[in-house]
């Protein structure tokens, strides 16, 4: 017992050494998260809720060295500045560093590993949830490989690089030009005021290993088909051997539902008989569990789920197309939700953080979260896919500036007002556009993927429409949410503040669902919760909660007059406040909500009661 009480006594001393060794940098607000951070292990939990395989894998979150070095060194750092939380930003507050980069320098990471017990066998995978913007990888001391992207996930193979025994070295470089890039950056510029927000360079999700077979399942791809009772199922196998099989079971708690046999790389139908289908309402998931066999052997094996609902559109009475979801029209209404945390900029501070506000957007009675041109860690989407909230997913923007733009609400334009991009730009755009679309498939919440924003960098406004319907044709397309609008795509979106409007229906309302893409915008400070206590904005400011609420019952009522006009959707600005927008239904800190959460629900409930005459 002794021994015992010594030793736990030894283990919570190292502990309480290792996080003196970090505090939040700087004196921004923090949320009640940041507060108490998991400094050993944040965001401990698995990262990739649709493909796992739990019992062979290490988080490499936690304190790694780092140091900021000219822009052209390119030999691995001698010398550290000190420490570093990953997953947090360099300039965010949890990062425990709060330094700018910028173009010309270059941010370097160092960490020394020893290898579990799970991870020493077989083929070594290094995954990174996301690394703001190029990122190159080094194995002891070698050069695995480089990648280009701030908001996909990408892996490198580094069994070759290892040195025997459990003692590894890891080094990473990354360099992020931000807002003197082309690159999709979203909101972060160098120079941050009023929408436009701090820089987010390096790490910001997690970092981890994965022992795998020679032979293993790399992802996979499944579209519900609601209307015919089937999943459309495709693994992606490595080192795949020709007899090799994928055998899968849908599963609904302890019954199966379906097994079924297939090929790997090859589509195969999954029949869900009498499937539940998933809506805000009602958002049931079923498991899958899934073999890759050789010759009856299974050679590797991961879980994942799947949900069964459709997203289309169709003509109502009047000749105006309407959302449908489940083939029923549901009017999906839901705020503007940017994804930014005072302590943590791109990255929540932890994953219950993550989940709040998924939980507080459906106490506050929305069905939808248009996120806004941000990706989110995966483990988001799974809250949205468990708890039961529609996502509008936006390209993160980059390269703006060059476009003609007219927002003038329902007024249509012509491609001459497209931007001219590079063709290093536009390489950029696809490569990272295609990435997101193909590991956010398999997430039911995602109905409606929007390629373009306010003209922010739109060009070839067509084509790229058309090759987003062509990668993903089971979900609808928002070409240009409040942007220049042509006729493509299947939404025609405008941006109006404050007050409720919509596109006029005479224009392509045959062919396009309305949606009023981003309203409202009603700003409200709370001293001691915002992000700096003057100069602060919103796009029409309140003294108290209660101006704030009548205002806000007043857009909702208007809103709702334009529901039975032919209006199928409508986006509230905004989730929280970001930065100097004070303009959020709670504060940036997450610990002020600035209208009651069930008076909120009860404004809304009208908004879904709405039903169209055939």
């Amino acid at each position: 017992m002794k021994r015992t009480l010594l030793f736990a006594g030894l283990l919570m001393t190292i502990q309480m050494n290792f996080a003196q060794d970090w505090k939040p940098a700087g004196s921004h607000i923090l949320t009640s998260w940041g507060e108490q951070v998991n400094v050993e292990k944040p965001h401990p939990e698995y990262p990739r809720p649709q493909l796992v395989r739990s019992n062979n894998w290490q988080n490499l979150n936690g304190l790694w060295k780092y140091a900021i070095t000219p822009v052209d060194a390119q030999a691995i750092p001698t010398q550290w500045e000190g420490n570093i939380l990953v997953p947090f930003a360099v300039e965010s507050s949890l990062s425990g560093v709060g330094k700018e980069v910028g173009k010309d320098k270059a941010l370097w990471y160092s960490n020394s590993i020893t290898l579990d017990k799970a991870v020493q066998k077989n083929k070594i995978l290094l995954h990174f949830g996301a690394v703001d913007w190029q990122c190159d990888v080094f194995i002891n001391n070698q050069l695995v490989g480089r990648h280009e992207g701030g908001f996909d996930p990408f892996t490198m193979d580094i069994s070759k690089f290892l040195k025997k025994g459990s003692k590894q070295d890891i080094a990473i470089r990354v360099w992020d030009p931000t807002d003197d890039g082309p690159q999709p950056r979203g909101k972060q510029v160098k120079h941050p005021n009023g929408i436009w927000y701090t820089p987010v360079t390096g790490i910001w999700q997690t970092v981890w290993l994965e022992s795998v077979s020679q032979s293993h399942i790399v992802s996979t791809k499944q579209t519900p088909q609601l209307d015919e009772g089937s999943l459309t199922f495709e693994a992606l196998v490595s080192g795949g051997q020709p007899g090799d099989q994928i055998k899968v079971k849908a599963v609904d708690g302890s019954r199966i539902l379906q097994e079924q046999l297939g090929e790997p790389n090859v589509a195969f139908k999954i029949a869900v008989p009498n499937a539940e289908e998933w809506s805000p309402s009602n958002p049931k998931l079923y498991d899958l569990e899934i073999q890759l066999l050789r010759k009856g052997k299974v050679i590797d094996q991961a879980k994942s789920y799947f949900a069964m609902r459709k997203i289309s559109m169709q003509q109502d009475k009047d000749g105006i197309q309407r959302l449908m979801l489940n083939n029923k029209f549901t009017f999906q209404y839901g705020p503007l939700d940017q994804g930014w945390w005072p302590d943590g900029l791109h990255t929540a501070p932890s994953d219950e953080a993550l989940k709040f506000d998924v939980i507080k957007t459906k106490e506050m009675g929305f069905n939808m979260i248009r996120k806004h041109i941000k990706v989110e860690p995966a483990r988001w989407y799974r809250h949205c896919d468990s708890i039961g909230m529609l996502v509008w997913q936006d390209m993160p923007s980059g390269d703006l500036g060059g476009n003609n733009w007219d927002m003038q609400p329902g007024k249509i334009s012509g491609g001459d007002r497209d931007k001219t991009r590079s063709a290093i730009s536009e390489q950029y755009y696809r490569k990272e556009w295609k990435a997101i679309m193909e590991v956010l498939h398999n997430f039911p919440s995602i109905v409606i993927w929007v390629p373009f924003n306010e003209a922010w960098g739109q060009f070839k406004t067509k084509e790229i429409t058309e090759w987003t319907i062509a990668n993903d044709p089971s979900r609808l397309v928002n070409s240009a949410s409040g942007g220049n609008f042509m006729e493509t795509g299947h939404i025609l979106d405008i941006h109006n503040y404050p007050d409720a409007a919509m596109p006029d229906p005479s224009l392509f309302g045959a062919n396009q669902v309305l949606a009023l893409g981003e309203f409202g915008g009603l700003g409200l400070p709370v001293e001691g919760h915002s992000w700096q206590q003057k100069d602060n904005w919103g796009y029409q400011s309140f003294k108290n909660k209660t101006e704030l609420l009548d205002r806000y019952k007043r857009l909702i009522h208007d809103l709702n007059r334009l529901i039975p006009m032919g209006l199928s959707a409508a986006v509230y600005t905004q989730t929280t406040d970001v930065e100097v927008e004070t303009n959020g239904l709670m504060t940036y800190d997450r610990k002020v909500i600035k209208m009651p959460e069930s008076e909120l629900k009860a404004i809304h409930k009208p908004l879904f009661e709405f039903l169209i005459k055939r």
